[in-house]
């Protein structure tokens, strides 16, 4: 390769890195104001709840619907922190491990505010099953992250994880 093919491919990738900023940046914006609007609803929600005097944490309804929305803020936030470590180059890709505990939180959600007395049990097994699979999968990302960092360095094979 000559060094104009090595000039041209090094400003393709550069014009990329924008166009993944300006995306990144833009979802992050979105994910925000999404963020903000769901804030607001469950602030004007509980103000609600409190002036009717029907703020019963210990109301099963109650809880599932307050929790349900505080774990949909935290599921958004973290969704866009895991944008804005792409956006600073902390990582390049969003991380394996990261969506992994993104779809953890989103189940722990739904374990929440589900009404278990309405649930078909095969959903309510497959649900259970998709915990299991997802905190199997982490852990040994995990794993193969610690066991690797016990070897010598190998550059012949990376995954996206290996740069958490």
């Amino acid at each position: 390769m000559d060094n104009s093919e090595g000039k041209k491919q090094a400003w393709v990738v550069r014009a990329y890195e924008k166009y993944e900023d300006i995306v990144s940046i833009g979802l992050t914006g979105l994910i925000a104001v999404i963020v903000l609007i769901a804030f607001v609803r469950l602030t004007v929600d509980i103000y609600q709840m409190l002036l009717i005097g029907m703020l019963d944490p210990l109301d099963h309804k109650v809880f599932k619907h307050i929790f349900g929305m505080i774990m949909t803020l935290l599921i958004a936030m973290e969704f866009k922190h895991s944008i804005v470590k792409v956006i600073e180059r902390k990582d390049h890709v969003v991380q394996v491990k990261t969506v992994l505990l993104i779809a953890l939180l989103a189940l722990s959600r739904k374990f929440i505010i589900l009404d278990i007395k309405t649930m078909n049990p095969v959903s309510l097994a497959a649900l259970a099953l998709s915990v299991l699979a997802l905190g199997v999968v982490y852990r040994l990302i995990r794993e193969d992250k610690h066991t690797r960092a016990d070897k010598p360095k190998d550059h012949s094979r990376t995954h996206a994880w290996d740069e958490e």
